[in-house]
């Protein structure tokens, strides 16, 4: 069990992206960094999104240039440093005359190409969905598309990796702990901590970040802290998952007659992602469920555009999350800002505190760096900025799944395929001493083995059967009742001590044999 360190530089309240990568960021720059989650991490709003480090196409409607341009800038850095999680993914968006004018959709994409540093993604370009395969399943009617490049992220892995890569740096990760109350005493806080077992524990930290997304408000008044005016607005998103809906890799984003926008993405290779919604959303955050109204929107606007109708009962797993947006008092949910607001409360001579208030998954990455260029401000930080340029763990020498194989010949192609998927350059590592199939253990199904719940368990602080199948994973799309309560089975005993490390050799000819070729294998 990680033992709680008496006093920190740095204590981050709230295991989502942002606090895991704040983390990662400030135990880069040196500091001793305490990241406390009071669920799983990635538990909430960080593996409820849409799955996509995108832009914002249409952010550009509403004249948030600022934030489009970051987010561009940043969906080059992220497909960067975490090649593993995160893909290119072309979309289509089909047009007809009643929404919004062909030319406004032109100049949006044209500026959506330029407003970013546009290298490893091709541009925007117009099709004839009646010639051209995209538009096989839209209806006959529909003459024009477009077709512009964002990217998908496996987002819950994306911040696993990052508290990862704080842990390896000195950052000390506890899930299931929570902020009881924290008080300034000089120019410290001192904290009390409620731990997984329900005791308490007192941590003093020179820092406070308070990331903790639709809690941040509780937060920040268990610290005392007023922010002034500053609040948050709550939106639901929901998202529905099908059976693939039509073939190809490329993805769909439909106009709505209200002006929102749905996507369609292709969702591990079975499967069909839609979404998303927007609702006020009221209430206990970690209660948020897709009702079945917002599904059937989702498949009402998708029927508007595809010549085969959704139907609800086609619906293999529903999900919502909650956003926390800063409140800027914008008429629709549609319409509020998805751009950050970093709130600093450093009173003379005292401990500072910084509030993280709305941002989205694609510009994760320089919110924590912007986070800590405002408390060098206040207390001695370094302005040393690094994470651009530091892949993430798995984001280094990605194995293609034939590579994997050809070193262990015995290992199914199921299993390889997602080992690659999930861990990257880190799929040997996983496999660790395995010599034979029987080494992996337990299989549970859909290429989920002993050997890599152990990984989830030791590496990742996975705990529960849900961690594994919707966190760590998606196989709780695949896995049944059976498995699950073989997997749960599992669970209920200790940990195994096997070896995760390769001999030199062996990693040196694995790395060696990859290619950039093996590598788009994937």
């Amino acid at each position: 069990m990680t033992s709680l360190p008496a006093a920190v530089d740095l204590l981050i309240v709230g295991g989502g992206i942002n606090g895991a990568g704040i983390a990662r960021d400030a135990a880069g720059r040196g500091l001793s960094v305490l990241l406390v989650e009071q669920g799983d991490l990635a538990g909430a709003t960080s593996s409820a999104s849409s799955k996509l480090i995108h832009g914002g196409l249409r952010y550009l409607e509403f004249g948030e240039f600022r934030l489009v341009r970051e987010a561009l800038l940043e969906r080059e850095v992220l497909l960067g440093i975490a090649p593993h999680l995160i893909e290119p993914l072309e979309f289509v968006l089909p047009h007809d005359r009643t929404l919004r004018p062909r030319a406004m959709l032109r100049l949006g994409l044209w500026l959506y190409d330029h407003l970013g540093r546009r290298k490893k993604l091709p541009p925007s370009r117009r099709i004839d969905p009646r010639r051209d395969p995209m538009g096989a399943p839209l209806r006959a009617d529909i003459t024009t598309a477009f077709v512009y490049a964002d990217c998908r992220v496996d987002d819950a892995r994306l911040v696993i990796a990052n508290a990862r890569d704080a842990r390896r740096r000195g950052a000390t990760i506890l899930t299931h702990t929570s902020l009881l109350r924290a008080q300034r005493h000089g120019n410290a806080w001192r904290a009390t901590l409620v731990l997984r077992d329900g005791s308490k524990a007192e941590v003093t930290a020179r820092m406070l970040v308070n990331a903790a997304g639709p809690w941040a408000m509780e937060v920040a008044r268990r610290a005392g802290a007023g922010h002034g005016n500053a609040t948050l607005r709550l939106v639901k998103g929901s998202h529905i998952v099908m059976p693939r809906l039509y073939d190809g890799g490329h993805a769909y984003i439909l106009q709505n007659e209200d002006r929102r926008i749905v996507f369609i993405i292709p969702f591990h290779e079975d499967y069909s992602l839609v979404g998303t919604t927007e609702e006020a959303f009221t209430g206990d955050p970690a209660q948020v469920e897709c009702s079945d109204a917002e599904a059937r929107y989702l498949c009402d606007a998708v029927s508007r555009w595809f010549a085969r109708p959704l139907d609800l009962a086609a619906i293999l797993w529903r999900y919502a999350g909650v956003r926390p947006l800063y409140e800027d008092h914008a008429k629709s949910a549609s319409a509020v800002t998805r751009d950050y607001v970093l709130l600093l409360e450093a009173p003379e001579g005292a401990a500072p505190l910084l509030s993280v208030l709305g941002g989205k998954i694609t510009t994760y990455r320089r919110l924590a760096e912007h986070a800590l260029e405002r408390l060098a401000t206040v207390a001695p930080v370094s302005d040393r900025a690094w994470t651009a340029a530091e892949p993430l763990p798995g984001g280094r020498d990605i194995p293609s799944v034939a590579a994997l194989q050809r070193h262990y010949p015995w290992l199914e192609a199921e299993i390889a395929a997602g080992l690659v998927e999930r861990h990257g350059g880190e799929a040997a590592a996983v496999l660790g001493d395995a010599q034979t199939a029987a080494d992996l253990g337990e299989i549970f199904g859909a290429g989920l083995s002993a050997r890599e719940v152990e990984w989830f368990r030791r590496e990742e602080w996975a705990e529960t059967v849900d961690d594994i199948l919707w966190r760590r994973s998606k196989l709780g799309l695949r896995l049944g009742p059976e498995a699950r309560t073989r997997l749960a089975r599992s669970l209920a005993a200790p940990p195994a001590r096997t070896k995760n490390s390769l001999p030199e050799s062996t990693e040196a000819r694995l790395n060696g044999a990859t290619t950039s070729s093996e590598r788009g294998e994937r």
